[in-house]
């Protein structure tokens, strides 16, 4: 038998934390497969608008330990200001996902819900699905649609039908690692009832290894396939 070949994936993130809650499971198990696994990560932080230069410094130190522990492929900064991309235009966003989807030729998409209640995860969902024609990005096999705690629960569009999942990924034995690298975060996790809390994160662990007989699953909408 031929040895697996890995895969090259993008896991692209509204903002640093995105992917942990929304796939960290999944690429932990990813990367200890030996698949290639490129963060992508849409906005930053500045002093422009608004934050301390010390808070800047430290998100950054965040960014590089979160990036080690996982052992990323290499992590992709597109630098776009935060709680904005609703104002910028769709083509710069899409441009910027586009250049990094086709220069590392990304087989895998991992992306934001697109109805998720913060409006930057809806621009990156449509950017990265832009990034997803066949006839412009060959290399991409695969999309899937993560949820992310305070954000997918809380989408409230009446046209919504919410985020019906149809791929579980068992991540049972790296569930733990999961919430070790969310706390990673300054001030991202709090106490129950705080949505983004270790309860919480465990809750909907479980939740979804119920759902696929497991112990603990990560959900996903797959959103396109080829084989």
């Amino acid at each position: 038998m031929s040895p697996v070949k890995s895969k090259i994936i993008a896991c692209i993130a509204p903002h640093p934390d995105d992917e942990t809650l929304g796939c960290g499971g999944a690429l932990l198990r990813h990367i200890e497969s030996g698949d290639a696994v490129h963060w992508i990560i849409a906005t930053d932080i500045s002093t422009e608008i608004g934050f301390t230069q010390s808070r800047v410094e430290s998100r950054d130190q965040e960014i590089d330990t979160v990036a080690q522990t996982y052992g990323f492929k290499a992590v992709h900064r597109l630098g776009f200001p935060t709680m904005r991309l609703d104002c910028l235009p769709k083509l710069d966003l899409v441009a910027a996902i586009g250049q990094i989807v086709k220069s590392i030729q990304a087989e895998v998409l991992y992306v934001p819900f697109r109805n998720d209640a913060h409006s930057d995860h809806a621009a990156v969902f449509d950017a990265s699905i832009a990034c997803a024609k066949t006839f412009r990005y060959p290399s991409v096999k695969s999309v899937l649609a993560y949820e992310t705690l305070s954000e997918t629960e809380f989408g409230l569009k009446p046209e919504d039908t919410g985020f019906r999942p149809n791929i579980f990924v068992d991540i049972s034995s790296h569930l733990d690692r999961k919430i070790e690298i969310m706390q990673m975060y300054a001030g991202e996790m709090a106490d129950f009832p705080f949505p983004r809390s270790e309860v919480t994160l465990r809750a909907l662990s479980h939740l979804r290894g119920s759902q696929s007989g497991v112990r603990a699953a990560e959900a996903f909408m797959l959103l396109k396939e080829i084989r």
